[in-house]
């Protein structure tokens, strides 16, 4: 079953954003969530403390932060797409400009483990990679993520 599509609404997905940094990416970010009635700050520092335990870059311009939010009822995504990569520091030294954010509750179960899981897969797939780069907005990148399936 694809979790990863149903992780996602369409104010949480942004095609061709302009941020120069990873801290400016976690602050709007933290916005598109604001409008679904997250705090923005909160998404900002749960981010930001994960990213410094290490790069949530996985390489070939992917990245996938996570973080755990206190009073979330239920993981919940976004999905972006840079107009220009920005540096992430991620294991292939290549930048990044496409970024699957992950958002679960303060006391997560194994569920978040299996979706993580579920994002490496579905990025390690070239012909998804290919696709989700040329999609031109929110709508064709939940049905294109819709339409995949985990093996």
């Amino acid at each position: 079953m694809n979790h990863v599509v149903g992780l996602l609404r369409p104010a949480t997905i942004a095609v061709d954003m302009d941020v120069s940094s990873k801290k400016r990416l976690f602050e709007t970010i933290g916005d598109l969530f604001a409008s679904q009635g997250l705090s923005a700050s909160l998404v900002f520092d749960s981010l930001l403390a994960r990213e410094k335990l290490g790069s949530t870059g996985l390489g070939q311009g992917i990245a996938i932060p996570h973080g755990r939010i206190k009073g979330l009822k239920e993981a919940a995504g976004a999905f972006v797409r840079l107009r220009t990569p920005i540096a992430f520091d991620a294991p292939d030294n290549q930048p990044v400009n496409m970024v699957f954010v992950l958002l679960v509750p303060e006391q997560a179960t194994d569920l978040h483990l299996h979706i993580l899981g579920e994002l490496a897969q579905l990025f390690s797939d070239p012909a998804m990679r290919t696709t989700l780069s040329a999609l031109p907005d929110a709508d064709a990148v939940l049905q294109a993520l819709g339409n995949w399936h985990a093996s």
